[in-house]
């Protein structure tokens, strides 16, 4: 190459390299700030007790019209009730026990829990008493000391055909309504055990090897009736106070895809406020973990509650996706605002935009590149997954263009210690106006928001200038003509 040669080809080198740089220079990067709100958002949040097995406990405290809205991050609300008062007689249902308070939230965009119990030390028959006159064999015991010849309480024998085919039925009935719902955040298996909870050592008290195979069978049935829903057990059925990772029957209910339900935590002091959150690392990575605290008053009475920061505690040891409210919801929010704050910044998960930038001029039909940096700065994995759309809209508000990028599942994020969530950075290519619908040339908003790989917007970021729809403003960008 000759001299005059060389000289031309560095100048269009030059020339490339100035092009370069001029594009981008001509770049918006936003780096929003974490608004700090609690977020409403699938597989998370603070479940309300409405009925706490009594059902008096605490819904009736309340007005029919109180959804909790106070309460920063309370999705859903938990109806666990006896079997008897929902099929009071066989084949005759009182859905609309479970179905009124459902549907009061509902209507504001929250979910409903349901657990079902067949054991109780308050009533004689949770299981209805017409199981036990069809021939289901069960055990009168006394509270706290087990089996006796005649008393006020009865147990069916959890792994008696007639009950076990009795309460099959129920299930069809129950998941007929309920499986597969949207608004049905999560079943929990409350056919074993006293209150539920998978133990029986205060009541019937049903001998650990039979035990093992008892519950199997209601894994079994649950998982059946509800393969569309999240189910939910109690640690309980591995020992109330038993710590370690993995215990047989907890092993089983994973394998079902059954989750873990801590109940409950803080029922005695430190240094014994739980024992399962080992037992929880074999669950959370795949499934949210659902804790519920002893109930609030009795909790302080003992001084088993301290100062709430235990509660903290538990959800980063646990890496808890739900939390109870196990009490009057008012008293509980109002002596506890400070840690139920700092709760919200880490239950679940917490969807960061830490950077993103585009061009601030583009060209109809022409690629162009948005850069963007994501962190989950919760306790669990994003368990519905999302994905990220860039939608651009006009001053009246309307869609221009809907941009989804499926590159980034959401999902994968990692977790961390508070303050060091992983971030990751994702390169996205877009056009606009291709072919159709026509866009004109002009300046517009862009909005940024994580859900369904078709652009609906499912999950609440923590950013401001939300559309209402879960959507949200980052800045603006120009639309040019093709030429």
């Amino acid at each position: 190459m000759n001299a005059i040669g060389m000289a031309a080809t560095v100048l269009v080198l030059a020339l490339s390299m100035s092009v370069v740089h001029a594009q981008e220079a001509e770049r918006v990067t936003v780096t929003p700030a974490d608004t700090g709100e609690a977020l409403i958002n699938p597989d998370m949040g603070w479940t309300m007790h409405y009925y706490s097995n009594v059902p008096a406990n605490y819904g009736s405290h309340i007005a029919p019209g109180d959804t909790l809205d106070y309460f920063p991050g309370c999705s859903t609300v938990f109806l666990r009730i006896p079997w008897a008062m929902i099929e009071p007689e066989e084949g005759k249902f009182n859905w609309a026990l479970l179905d009124t308070p459902a549907q009061r939230w509902i209507a504001k965009g929250k979910k409903v829990a349901i657990c079902v119990t067949c054991s109780e030390n308050w009533m004689p028959f949770p299981t209805p008493e017409w199981v036990k006159n069809a021939g289901a064999k069960g055990v009168y015991y006394e509270f706290g000391k087990g089996p006796v010849e005649k008393s006020a309480l009865w147990d069916p024998n959890f792994d008696d055909p007639i009950f076990l085919k009795k309460f099959d039925s129920f299930l069809a009935a129950m998941a007929k309504r309920y499986d597969g719902n949207p608004d049905v955040a999560f079943v929990d298996i409350g056919s074993y055990g006293l209150w539920g909870e998978g133990h029986t050592f205060m009541s019937s008290q049903v001998p650990d090897v039979r035990a093992d195979k008892i519950v199997r069978k209601h894994i079994d049935m649950w998982a059946k009736h509800f393969p569309n829903t999240l189910i939910c057990i109690s640690d309980d059925i591995a020992g109330h106070d038993k710590p370690g990772l993995h215990f047989p029957l907890t092993d089983y209910a994973l394998s079902k895809g059954v989750t873990l339900r801590d109940d409950s935590i803080m029922v005695q002091p430190p240094p014994r406020s739980w024992y399962h959150a080992e037992m929880a690392q074999a669950f959370w990575p795949k499934k949210p973990v659902i804790l519920e605290h002893e109930h609030y008053g009795g909790s302080k009475q003992r001084g088993a509650w301290g100062d709430g920061s235990l509660l903290l505690k538990a959800v980063e040891e646990y890496h808890a996706s739900f939390m109870s409210i196990h009490w009057d919801p008012r008293v509980e929010y109002d002596e506890n605002r400070g840690i139920i704050e700092k709760i919200n910044q880490r239950m679940g998960y917490r969807l960061q935009l830490r950077e993103m930038s585009w061009p601030k001029s583009i060209k109809i039909g022409e690629w162009f590149k948005v850069e963007s940096s994501w962190a989950n700065a919760g306790v669990a994995p994003c368990y519905p997954g999302g994905f990220m759309t860039l939608t651009i809209k006009d001053d009246k508000g309307a869609i221009i263009s809907v941009l989804a990028d499926e590159g980034l599942d959401m999902r994968s994020l990692a977790v961390g210690a508070p303050g060091k969530a992983p971030v990751v950075s994702h390169t996205s290519e877009f056009r606009v106006g291709l072919i159709a619908p026509v866009t004109p040339a002009g300046t517009y908003d862009v909005y940024v928001s994580v859900g369904k790989r078709d652009g609906t917007p499912v999950i609440a970021l923590p950013l401001a200038n939300d559309d209402g729809q879960r959507r949200y403003k980052l800045g603006t960008i120009t639309i040019m003509e093709n030429g």
